[in-house]
């Protein structure tokens, strides 16, 4: 049995669901000139449309607006920060935190990418998609506006019910590689003067003692690569290791929080699947955390980064922890062979899948869990919600439910947190964050790292806050002073507010 996309040329699949939008898209990065990958269609505009004349059928998917209902905020998760950057003058229109170019986000940059050095060039085996300007909006990515008209899994007019011998879009479609997201191109700076948060954070650490409300005001607020520049700045100054000295003046998940966000979005992912793998038992949770749903660009940076750090390869660590299904589920989804999101939703296709996923199901005890793990593995956001939707209109119950009735223990576990965030990351993460928090006692370390990660796009972070509201009926700020404490309680708050 194959774990990768079906033959036919393309790994495609679907186009980009409306209304919510599937991978956690900061700012991207144009691609050279010499760009093996075909161009980037201007943010906000559908991807090319493929077998143009055939007439679109009646019906299709239900429209939606967004996340729960209600259309997103206008710029998109990944929107470029307020202009002025970090303790700086204004930049030149053009530069880091300026207003976005006439026609909107996502227009070309009057320049290449800053910062990219050789390291972030990626060898062409990997796959590593081209990139925008740092601060520009990305191409239909997590949380950004809806590319095109209609709800989700309708692709553009004269797409829709397009005849197709395979999987994904017509043989010789170019399908846009997604890019990564930001953070994600190792040793990227940006072009802003971060010199008072460098000066500030030794200020806070020199001498007797620690300020530690000076280094949460300070470390809380950074995007990725601002945070990147500062970490490189402060250790070519001060001749020092920035995340050692926080880890030597510091304690506990205070500590713990700081140092995830000192190494960034990329570093801290590669840090979290080490230690998860790391001695006796495995953290099923973080794996889940990191890798469902990535993008193979983040994958492929993730992958590519933890040879460096560790000399090892990720899938043997995998195949070291996991076994049986989970192993050979895992192992699928870090070979980076998901469908990309510019790949078209074919109804033929999710109608096959849905069919097929049903068969594969079967009963607890008769049933095939690698076709299953291949099905949901290697479908883009836009599949997945088509296919969800598909198969609880077919067959009258939710394809939760039966996987649920079906799967025990971390895969089940899994296969549910890609269902979920295919088919609202916002709520999705929402959850997440509550799940560390209910019950008898805090599971602090997940709390501090969803935290974390949720953090380093503000404008999804107000939108899993709105979900978090709409769930539970209380505020995620409120919640988590509930739950912490101390210097650990205000850098938590200081990075949701």
């Amino acid at each position: 049995m194959s774990y990768y996309p079906p033959p036919g040329g393309q790994p495609g699949g679907y186009p980009p669901y409306q209304g919510h939008s599937p991978q956690p898209g900061y700012g991207q990065y144009p691609p050279p000139t010499n760009s093996p990958y075909p161009p980037q269609q201007p943010y906000g505009q559908p991807p090319p449309m493929q077998n143009q004349g055939y007439p679109p059928p009646q019906g299709g998917y239900s429209p939606q607006q967004g996340a729960y209902g209600a259309p997103l905020p206008q710029g998109g998760y990944g929107a470029p920060p307020p202009q002025g950057g970090y303790g700086s003058p204004a930049p030149p229109q053009g530069g880091y935190g300026a207003p976005p170019p006439q026609g909107g986000y996502g227009a070309p940059a009057p320049q290449q990418g800053y910062g990219q050095p050789p390291y972030g060039q990626p060898p062409p085996h990997q796959g590593y998609p081209p990139q925008q300007p740092y601060g520009a909006a990305p191409p239909s990515q997590y949380g950004a506006p809806a590319p095109q008209q209609g709800g989700y899994g309708v692709p553009p007019p004269g797409q829709y019910g397009a005849p197709s011998q395979q999987y994904g879009a017509p043989f010789g479609a170019p399908t846009q590689p997604t890019p990564p997201s930001l953070g994600y191109i190792p040793n990227q700076t940006a072009p802003v003067n971060v010199t008072a948060e460098v000066e500030g954070i030794h200020k806070a650490m020199k001498g007797f003692g620690t300020n530690e409300k000076e280094l949460i005001r300070i470390m809380s607020k950074p995007d990725p690569v601002v945070m990147n520049s500062i970490r490189t700045q402060f250790n070519q100054r001060f001749m020092k290791d920035l995340v050692l000295e926080l880890q030597k003046e510091t304690s506990g998940y205070f500590k713990m929080g700081l140092v995830a966000l000192a190494r960034g979005p990329l570093l801290n992912d590669v840090h979290q699947l080490y230690d998860s793998m790391n001695g006796l038992g495995t953290k099923e949770a973080v794996l889940n955390d990191i890798l469902l749903c990535r993008s193979n660009a983040d994958m492929n940076a993730i992958k590519a980064e933890y040879q460096r750090l560790f000399h090892r390869s990720l899938e043997s660590d995998l195949r070291g922890d996991l076994s049986a299904a989970t192993e050979q589920m895992f192992i699928m989804i870090v070979g980076a062979h998901r469908n990309e999101d510019s790949a078209p939703v074919i109804p033929q296709q999710v109608d096959a899948d849905v069919t097929e996923l049903q068969r594969s199901l079967g009963t607890m005890m008769n049933k095939d869990p690698i076709q299953v793990c291949q099905i949901l593995t290697s479908r883009s956001d836009a599949q997945l919600h088509a296919i969800s939707q598909t198969y609880g209109q077919k067959f009258g119950k939710s394809l939760e439910q039966v996987v649920k009735g079906r799967f025990s223990g971390h895969m089940e576990d899994a296969l549910l947190l890609i269902l979920s965030r295919a088919n609202n990351r916002a709520m999705s993460d929402a959850e997440q964050l509550e799940a560390t928090m209910a019950g008898i006692g805090t599971k602090d370390e997940l709390l501090v790292n969803r935290v974390v990660r949720v953090h380093w796009n503000r404008q999804h972070l107000e939108a899993v806050k709105m979900a978090y509201k709409s769930k539970y009926k209380k505020d995620l700020v409120s919640r988590i002073k509930g739950e912490t404490r101390g210097d650990y309680e205000r850098l938590m708050v200081a990075c949701v507010e």
